[in-house]
């Protein structure tokens, strides 16, 4: 277990919470969080992404269903083998300054997959604490589409999860020979640390049914 995971566990030990689903929601997000792409290496890759704009294939087309809070910017939309690119243009300078990516997963059943897909978010400095995250995910979510996470966690995506967890049902699978099993609430911080264990966020109408084994 990591030194990490220790402080972790020792610190719910010491103080144990009233609402035992609420900290494991906590404490789920606080392991497998070492995702942080330098900003630097961001900014290069969004500009290499406005650099190819014209080139992409499918190329984006406007989505209209999706609204984002405040004014000045708008969405494109394209879907490639499976996969959805949603990108965030503000309309002045017509530059992409973020997106989002709904990415399948190799690693579960392809029963499972055209219910589920893991979201990917990169957003520019400037334009982040303004909720365009909140909002493609509220779409992706609102559209009868559950959403996993992948096998690491930015700390800005945890903090995302859980606000997401107060309007949407979140639950936990297991993968195991990709097939998905419904967990509770591990035991300690290794099995929350697990990198078969995964959140999931189920979208309006959706079922953990749908696409998860029968709970042993």
């Amino acid at each position: 277990m990591s030194t990490a995971a220790l402080s972790l566990w020792g610190a719910f030990e010491r103080h144990p919470p009233l609402n035992w689903g609420t900290r494991w929601c906590e404490l789920i997000t606080e392991l497998r969080v070492d995702v942080l792409l330098p900003e630097l290496e961001l900014q290069q890759e969004l500009q290499r992404l406005n650099g190819r704009w014209s080139r992409l294939q499918p190329p984006p087309e406007p989505l209209a269903s999706l609204h984002l809070p405040g004014r000045g910017l708008e969405v494109q939309a394209r879907t490639a083998d499976g996969e959805h690119f949603l990108y965030v243009i503000d309309r002045l300078t017509r530059q992409v300054v973020a997106y989002v990516t709904f990415s399948r997963l190799v690693e579960i059943h392809r029963r499972a997959d055209p219910h589920l897909r893991a979201p990917h978010t990169k957003v520019m400095p400037a334009w982040r604490r303004q909720g365009i995250a909140s909002a493609v995910y509220r779409w992706w979510l609102d559209s009868g589409r559950s959403a996993i996470t992948g096998a690491r966690q930015s700390p800005a995506a945890r903090a995302l999860w859980l606000s997401l967890a107060r309007h949407y049902r979140l639950v936990y699978v297991r993968i195991d020979h990709k097939c998905l099993y419904p967990i509770e609430a591990p035991a300690d911080a290794a099995a929350l640390s697990a990198l078969n264990v995964r959140a999931v966020l189920l979208g309006r109408g959706c079922e953990l049914a749908d696409f998860a084994e029968p709970a042993s």
